[in-house]
């Protein structure tokens, strides 16, 4: 177990350092924005296979993966067996992304590592990206596929 000076460093009372555990009003509009391409993907895609289910499963595995933050943060600080981050970056792979985005930001977890926080991003990029394709019928796929096709095909000629 850490000594209280030693569970204490690291706190918002560091100078310039923003308050700890708290929600800012713009955090939830980056979320909120984000999450738009998946909600409306996710209602669409919902409405075609008549399941509210999907909806209800993605709000489910973002409360999951907010709770995976918490459990690794108490056990960080306990100094006790942590959960990987392959683990929690899975989490956030399957759809729980916007539970860890707030759980970053509340309970300051995993916010500083630049190469956790790399990975984080491309995942949520990819959860856009593919939301929004699925919103334009994979015409940025298609596309993509059309412009990259003629060159494979020419890097592999003899």
């Amino acid at each position: 177990m850490k000594t209280d000076a030693s569970a204490e460093a690291g706190t918002a009372e560091e100078p310039g350092a923003a308050a700890g555990g708290q929600i800012r009003v713009w955090h939830l509009l980056v979320l909120l924005v984000l999450m738009v391409p998946g909600g409306l993907a996710l209602w669409s895609l919902a409405a075609k296979v008549n399941s509210p289910l999907l909806v209800i499963l993605w709000v489910l595995v973002s409360v999951t993966t907010y709770g995976l933050y918490a459990l690794d943060k108490v056990r960080a600080r306990d100094e006790e067996l942590r959960v990987p981050e392959v683990m929690l970056h899975f989490a956030e792979l399957i759809g729980g992304w916007p539970g860890a985005f707030l759980a970053q930001r509340r309970l300051r977890h995993k916010s500083r590592k630049v190469s956790y926080q790399l990975v984080f991003w491309l995942i949520v990029l990819a959860h856009v990206y593919v939301a929004t394709d699925y919103q334009f019928g994979w015409r940025l796929t298609r596309e993509g596929w059309r412009a990259v096709r003629p060159a494979a095909a020419q890097a592999h000629k003899p």
